[in-house]
């Protein structure tokens, strides 16, 4: 018997090669001034001018804050809010990789609720009200543009959690695979990354649904196909239509069914050390899947699958199993299997991540199919060195 589940996306979608041409006849319909949140990549690729220009010839006003990084903190979140108050600014509109989307919807929310993000994160608060927000990402990679999530990192206590609100859902996301075409490979190789991650996760979720789970097969194969064809070639427009879209679908499977053990281990190593989000949970994703795939033998098989591999005559578990070096293989072809250590992760932070794992990471950990205790998660992070 089927479980009973809930499913919303309220987002408005404009999907397709030229759509960014639209940004202001789009945002005039939600608001009359702006402030523009842009990653730094937005100035010298022409994105942030062409935004500009747009929003002055539909007559809407605007402000720019370009303050962000690769774990944004909840300073400067508030620091955007401020701004966003004193400009009286009635629209964000977020334009860059996930840190800027992520930073536009945390400014849309503090812009109308007082005090501390923390408190409405860890639900000490409740919240009404946010101001509208529109989402173009440059980078096809968090999905930001398709969920309720936005993540932060806390400056004081390191700790790195997500703000899930109905409120920041974007009322709008403009999904132009034409401002892929400029990225670097390493920008096309960790945000892809996470695309799988997303999907991959979403679909062994406990919390998964029929929804999430058609969601994130159908990313990981778009992804599979084509995230290779782009990495060797970057200006190959139809294969970034797919793995544009791919990114996105998987962005509202997670919204659907949440993350499990590797972000649940990757957010704390962000907050304590920086360290970049594709490219921690890279560095865990072996050691993940050998311990996980066991826990849920159909659904690996069917990642298998998606991945490309030929399970004809397998078993399930033999499919299940063979998704493993699957998943390892496809990060290896894009360059995109660190280890910890190769990104300043040392025995000596063991303690604080493995404990911020089991508090500030618990709900994450427990969607797993296979949770493990404190010793368990050591031996996997030993694993990853």
């Amino acid at each position: 018997m089927m479980s009973a589940f809930d499913y919303s996306n309220p987002v408005k979608f404009y999907f397709g090669a030229g759509k960014f041409n639209q940004l202001g006849e789009i945002a005039s319909t939600h608001g009359r001034k702006v402030l523009l949140v842009v990653s730094d990549s937005t100035k010298h690729t022409g994105q942030l001018e062409r935004a500009q220009l747009a929003l002055s010839e539909a007559d809407i006003a605007f402000a720019i804050y370009d303050r962000f990084m690769q774990n944004p903190l909840s300073t400067l979140v508030e620091e955007g809010a401020a701004l966003a108050r004193d400009e009286r600014c009635d629209l964000v509109i977020g334009i860059g990789g996930g840190s800027a989307m992520d930073m536009a919807k945390g400014i849309a929310f503090c812009a109308c609720n007082e005090g501390s993000i923390w408190d409405y994160v860890f639900g000490k608060k409740q919240a009404q009200h946010a101001l509208p927000v529109i989402l173009i990402p440059t980078t096809a990679g968090t999905g930001s543009e398709a969920n309720r999530t936005a993540v932060f990192t806390n400056p004081q206590t390191h700790d790195k959690k997500g703000l899930v609100n109905p409120l920041i859902y974007p009322v709008a996301a403009i999904i132009d695979p034409e401002l892929m075409l400029t990225l670097p490979k390493r920008v096309i190789a960790g945000p892809g990354a996470d695309v799988l991650f997303h999907a991959l996760e979403s679909y062994i979720s406990r919390n998964a649904n029929p929804f999430s789970e058609m969601l994130s097969l159908q990313a990981i194969r778009l992804l599979a196909k084509n995230l290779p064809r782009v990495y060797a070639d970057v200006n190959c427009l139809e294969a970034w239509e797919k793995v544009t879209l791919a990114s996105t679908l998987a962005g509202m499977a997670i919204d659907c069914a949440g993350t499990t053990l590797p972000h649940a281990l990757q957010h704390p190593m962000g907050g304590l050390l920086d360290v970049v989000h594709a490219e921690g949970i890279a560095a865990v994703y072996p050691a993940f899947l050998e311990y996980t795939w066991s826990a849920s033998p159909e659904k690996f098989a069917a990642i298998a699958h998606a991945m490309g591999v030929n399970t004809q005559g397998m078993t399930t578990e033999q499919a299940a199993q063979s998704s493993v070096s699957a998943v390892t293989d496809f990060l290896k072809g894009i360059n995109m299997l660190p280890t910890l250590s190769e990104l300043g992760v040392k025995e000596e932070h063991f303690d604080w991540i493995i404990n911020n794992v089991l508090t500030t990471m618990n709900v994450v950990l427990n969607n797993n199919p296979r949770v493990p205790d404190a010793k368990t998660l050591r031996d996997l992070l030993t694993r990853s060195l």
